[in-house]
């Protein structure tokens, strides 16, 4: 029969801990690859402004894409942040 812990041991938080900053420290950089990404679509197609019909289908994607990752990356942040306060 398996034994399933009910409390976590200190060890086990803090390998969570360090594997949700690792997480964190990808999106961020995934967040800035996308920047530029958008960066670049914007200059090859001369057109920066979000509200221009002409405005590049990439660029709204990678946009879309930005917005979820950064309200990812609050959560996790949150998450994080209330993990240390019941410690």
């Amino acid at each position: 029969m398996n034994m399933h812990h009910r409390f976590e041991t200190a060890r086990a938080s803090t390998g969570r801990e360090s594997t949700v900053r690792k997480m964190l420290s990808d999106l961020v950089l995934a967040c800035q690859q996308i920047e530029a990404d958008i960066a670049t679509e914007e200059t090859r197609a001369g057109i920066h402004d979000r509200s221009d019909t002409r405005y590049p289908i990439l660029a709204r994607s990678l946009h879309e894409r930005h917005d979820n990752l950064k309200g990812t990356i609050a959560m996790l942040e949150e998450r994080v942040t209330s993990d240390l306060c019941t410690s």
